[in-house]
């Protein structure tokens, strides 16, 4: 794994316990932002995963 992968990963959990904090607080701010971070996360993990295709490790 490389640090885009590791991040992106980090960013994608960080964003599913963020949307479920908004949703037992009734917090819709909370929990768009929670989904953002989750698809920011997944794209992050991507450009990783194309490095690691460029790079030939995989």
């Amino acid at each position: 794994m490389n640090d885009d992968q590791i991040k992106g990963k980090a960013k994608d959990i960080g964003g599913k316990i963020q949307e479920k904090v908004g949703e037992v607080t009734g917090n819709r701010q909370t929990q768009k932002e929670g989904n953002l971070n989750q698809a920011e996360g997944k794209v992050q993990e991507k450009v990783g995963d194309v490095k690691d295709i460029f790079k030939g490790n995989k």
